[in-house]
């Protein structure tokens, strides 16, 4: 699917667009629009690949666990309380614009849903799948098996990375669904199409 197409459905939907072709471009955009702020980012592929903890930190308030010296889950709590916020998608819907994510503790989602001044989804072209329902394979099939061996975690997905196998894992990363229908209210939103393949 073409983006234009992609971000006619998205701004129809509520959100605002812009597509860039590398994620070179992507990342400067976003150091030139986020400045002098606090930041808070949940654990994504896209966004360590993209260079953003290194270079949003370097001139705002950044707050990631993993990242931000300090316990983990006081550092979640201050992403939470963050005026912008920057996440990817496991999924977009091309036909329809939804954009869908999996989480296991809930700071990605509960982020993607309210208490930010705005939320950036950043995502590549792998993420965009043709449907609803192929997106959400993909979530569940593709990026959260996937995510799991990343984590070094002990459940039946992580050992091959293949598939999801709804386990009963107490590691299980798959515990929450969103599917963002429309920009949430109050709330700017904006996602960023990369025209290159990033992340899971």
């Amino acid at each position: 699917m073409a983006f234009e197409e992609l971000k006619q459905k998205l701004e129809k939907n509520g959100f605002a667009v812009s597509v860039f072709f590398t994620g070179e471009e992507a990342a400067a955009y976003l150091n030139r629009e986020i400045d002098g702020r606090s930041v808070g980012m949940g654990g994504s592929v896209t966004l360590t690949e993209l260079g953003l903890k290194e270079s949003l930190s370097a001139h705002n308030t950044l707050y990631s666990h993993g990242f931000t010296p300090g316990d983990p889950q006081e550092v979640m709590r201050q992403a939470a309380g963050a005026e912008i916020y920057l996440l990817s998608a496991n999924g977009i819907a091309g036909d329809t614009g939804e954009i869908i994510n999996i989480d296991g503790t809930g700071n990605r989602v509960s982020s993607s849903l309210y208490g930010h001044q705005k939320v950036y989804l950043v995502a590549g072209k792998n993420k965009v799948s043709p449907d609803f329902h192929s997106a959400l394979h993909r979530a569940r099939n593709v990026v959260a098996p996937k995510n799991a061996q990343r984590l070094g975690r002990k459940t039946p997905c992580a050992a091959k990375a293949d598939h999801c196998y709804d386990c009963d894992s107490p590691e299980r990363i798959c515990r929450g669904l969103t599917v963002l229908y429309r920009k949430m209210n109050r709330m700017d939103m904006e996602v960023i199409l990369i025209d290159q393949e990033l992340g899971y």
